[in-house]
């Protein structure tokens, strides 16, 4: 038996027929506070737009067991000179190509796209069916993973006011990032954008193939460029007038390595994403820019500004490379993502947020306030809404204004989410419906669009329906200059009716006047948030993240160059990698773990939002910068727990990074009524420079809380120095994961066939759904095991395939009657046994059916 070979079930022949998964909304309060404190599906269009479906078609990215560079590196101490780099190198290609030599000798011919001996070895290519069993029995293979696609996690809005005043987190007197590179894994980059002030270099192109990271056309011909890494690129070092654009790390170089842009989607449209084998090579770049074998010249910080959504896997490809990219030199910053709340133990942070060595980072609201109008909806004589809203956009009426209210033609054709097309405001003889009126349109999935083109129909104020949109969050859309407003749901529904009527709607707007922010100073309603899938908080602290100014490509058509204004996790991992850069520059001799730790220790807490949600909290390289004590790991993970009430003790490191000794006190603050209780030992430390010292904690159970997660913090406190924390979770399974279900076989019987192939089809994975959220359990590795049940002894036949990193969704295999080695199987009675392993703890599902070969 074998899977099916080809194209003849799509993809690897494990057709993901429902992939990843979900979006979760969150409730809220009244009208106003929910657009001021934002739900996260009032966000959707604002933090990046509608994920193109991407086909991966047979790719997958091999992992051997021969050591890459980062592994030898790391034996020998991390110090090697770049000779020995160079051919530790060339030793880990080499194995790549004794494992293809032997393929080759079964006929069976791969081609690597990408290949990986720096931070990982491995490499990635289309794998059939015979290949994937023949490299799961080859000894030196360590895993064989998913090829998946990854996405931007911002959007960019032309520029209103800055997001972040008043905050200081970002900066360090006297530094800079000067002397530091960041690598910029993203789009191609405008580097000829006069607010980057030369800091970008040429970069590399991977997705071409050669030549320069510049920001590329969509190859269709309408012009439009790629803006995302542009976009990331001004956060990190740009500088500017008009919207006090400053980076947080102005002195230092962007080295941008083109991982994403206009690729082809599944629909055949261009679109703009990343795969995981193409952010893979991307981290081999960043460490090795010159491509030469060795590591000198790597990069002290990479940014992957794009998000693998719900993949919080912790051992997969990408967090292997993260781990070489670090004990290369290399600080690998990432978003984690735009996806909101979710439920307990397991969250919806994205990959490779969910790795041990990937600094994680969610999105905060610093913004203080927000413009707020009376809006009076009059049918005729008849009130139908008279409330104080606020401002989506950064436009007022500053004199209050007065329009009838009109609707775009062509909702009846319109697919569900679209944006309205300019040629829906306008009838057949070319009169505008809308002009010198409120346009009523739709929020859909990019409400900028639709609103840029209400105001080219001649539109004087927008009204959007079908869901909020956070107060400000729209900046200048488009450039647009007319006051923009979302009515709250039932509003919006009468306004409809009445204009589906026919009736007369006037829409009254009194004079702007400003409204607090409800949400400022807190973890942003979209920002994704943790566990990873491991069981380890994620994020694992949160930097700005909405309404940010910034560079974008091109030039306006005054003439003056672009800038806009961004929200999403990716904005404000750019935030943290340029606070990364600086803290690198003022303290050189910390290697990227160290740099992480003190990020994480040093942040600060933000008082009404949970650990899931923004790890140790608010980030500050001031703060970071004067600790003494960098702890490892940096957060502490007790489980998940799967029902035991002794959990393991988990060790924590503590190592001097100060030229003085220093004395530490540590605690655990409790409540009596903590449903779990951390004992620290010992609770008194002294560190000389240099030193470290090991502490054991150990987690006593009570109960389970409501929530599913217990939480807290252990306190470090230096005689004479900074104090900081090191948060630490526990996160409960609430019954057992039932990781197999509806496992079903076209056929019983059949005979054996690589053109008619029966199908095995099963869900793989399980959404929980409790309270409003949604948790995700998905499979670390799912076994298909065949067996010989002929006789009276039933016998193992072998591993008909394995499988790793599976998300919920339902999946298919073909089956063609041939056993793992590729040999048709003789007339019998067989049986399938599948096993899916949990990813942190706890019990394996089986499941098994039966089936005859005639």
């Amino acid at each position: 038996m074998r899977l099916l070979r080809g194209n003849q079930l799509g993809t690897l022949t494990i057709v993901a027929v429902a992939s990843a998964l979900l979006l979760v909304a969150a409730g809220g309060g009244g009208a106003r506070e929910l657009a001021l404190r934002a739900a996260a599906s009032s966000w959707r269009g604002l933090v990046g737009g509608p994920r193109p479906q991407v086909a991966v078609g047979q790719r997958m990215i091999v992992v051997l067991r021969s050591p890459s560079l980062a592994v030898r590196v790391g034996r020998a101490g991390l110090q090697a000179d770049p000779a020995r780099e160079r051919r530790w190198t060339s030793i880990a290609l080499t194995a790549q190509r004794r494992l293809l030599a032997r393929l080759a000798a079964h006929g069976v011919r791969l081609r690597p796209e990408y290949r990986y001996a720096r931070v990982l070895n491995g490499f990635s290519a289309a794998v059939d069916a015979r290949a994937l069993s023949l490299l799961e029995a080859d000894a030196v293979v360590a895993g064989i993973y998913p090829v998946r696609a990854a996405y931007p996690a911002t959007t960019v809005l032309p520029a209103a006011a800055p997001g972040r005043p008043g905050y200081t987190g970002s900066t360090l007197a006297g530094f800079d990032g000067r002397g530091v590179t960041i690598a910029l894994l993203d789009t191609g980059v405008d580097s000829t954008h006069p607010y980057l002030r030369g800091r970008v270099l040429a970069g590399i192109d991977l997705l071409a193939g050669k030549g320069p990271a510049e920001a590329q056309a969509r190859p269709d011909g309408d012009g439009e460029p790629e803006r995302h890494g542009t976009e990331l690129a001004g956060l990190l070092v740009g500088s500017g007038e008009g919207p006090r654009l400053l980076g947080a790390a102005p002195g230092a170089t962007v080295l941008p390595i083109r991982i994403a842009g206009w690729q082809r989607a599944a629909s055949g449209e261009w679109s703009i994403y990343s795969r995981t084998d193409q952010m893979l090579a991307g981290l081999e770049r960043a460490v090795d820019p010159d491509g030469n074998g060795d590591a000198s010249d790597a990069a002290k910080v990479a940014l992957i500004g794009l998000a693998e959504p719900y993949a919080a896997f912790a051992d997969g490809p990408l967090g292997r490379g993260s781990a070489g990219a670090a004990t290369l030199g290399t600080l690998v910053v990432a978003p984690a993502g735009n996806d909101g709340p979710a439920g307990a133990t397991f969250g919806s942070v994205a990959g490779p947020g969910g790795a041990p060595a990937v600094l994680t980072v969610g999105a905060a609201d610093l913004r203080a306030d927000a413009q707020q109008v009376r809006a009076v909806v009059r049918a005729g004589l008849q009130v139908l809404f008279d409330r104080v809203l606020p401002l989506a956009g950064a436009a007022a009426p500053r004199n209050g204004l007065e329009a009838r209210v009109a609707a775009p033609y062509g909702a009846d054709e319109r697919p569900e989410g679209a944006p309205v097309p300019v040629e829906d405001f306008f009838d057949e003889r070319g009169f505008s419906a809308v002009a010198a009126r409120a346009a009523f349109v739709p929020v859909g999935e990019t409400p900028e669009a639709s609103i840029r083109n209400a105001v080219r129909a001649g539109a004087v104020a927008v009204v959007l329906h079908g869901s909020l949109v956070p107060a400000g969050a729209l900046g200048f859309a488009g450039g647009v200059r007319v006051p923009v407003l979302t009515l709250p749901p039932g509003a919006s529904e009468r306004v409809a009716e009445e204009l589906g009527r026919g009736a007369s709607i006037s829409l009254v707007l009194g004079r702007p006047k400003g409204a607090r922010n409800v949400s400022a100073g807190r973890v942003a309603s979209f920002s994704s948030r943790g566990l990873a899938h491991d069981g380890r908080l994620k994020p694992d602290l949160v930097a700005p993240g909405v309404g940010l100014p910034t560079t974008e490509p091109d030039f306006d058509e005054d003439g003056q160059p672009r800038t806009g204004r961004v929200n999403g996790a990716s904005a404000a991992a750019a935030v943290a990698a340029g606070i990364a850069a600086v803290l690198r520059q003022a303290r050189p001799e910390l290697g990227a773990t160290a740099v992480k730790s003190l990020l994480i220790a040093s942040a600060h807490p933000i008082a009404d939002d949970p650990l899931t949600a923004q790890g140790a909290g608010l980030v500050d390289v001031g703060a970071a910068a004067a600790l003494e004590v960098s702890p490892s790991p940096a957060t502490i993970a007790f489980g998940p727990d799967v029902g035991a009430r002794s959990l393991e003790p988990e060790r924590l490191v503590l190592r001097n990074v100060s030229i003085r000794r220093v004395t530490l006190y540590l605690s655990a603050p409790r409540l009596p009524s903590a449903p779990v209780t951390i004992a620290v030992s010992p609770t008194r430390v002294e560190l000389a420079a240099g030193g470290s010292t090991r502490i054991v904690l150990r987690a006593r159970v009570r109960r389970v809380p409501p929530t599913g997660v217990a939480q807290g913090v252990l306190r470090a406190v230096p005689v004479g120095g900074a104090a900081f924390r090191i948060p630490w979770v526990l996160g409960f399974q609430q019954g057992r994961a039932r990781l197999l279900g509806s496992v079903k076989i076209s056929a019983t019987a059949f005979t054996p066939s690589d053109s008619a192939p029966a199908t095995l089809s099963f869900q793989a994975g399980q959404v929980l759904e409790r309270g409003g959220s949604a948790s995700v359990r998905p499979v670390s590795r799912l076994d298909v095991e065949l067996w010989d049940v002929t006789g009276a002894k039933p016998r193992p036949l072998g591993l008909l395939a394995r499988l790793r990193h599976l998300l919920p969704g339902r999946y298919l295999f073909g089956l063609t009657g041939r056993d793992p080695q590729g040999k048709t199987l003789p007339p019998g009675r067989y049986r399938l046994r599948l096993v899916a392993f949990p990813t942190a703890g706890g019990s394996a599902t089986r499941r098994a059916l039966r089936f005859s070969v005639k």
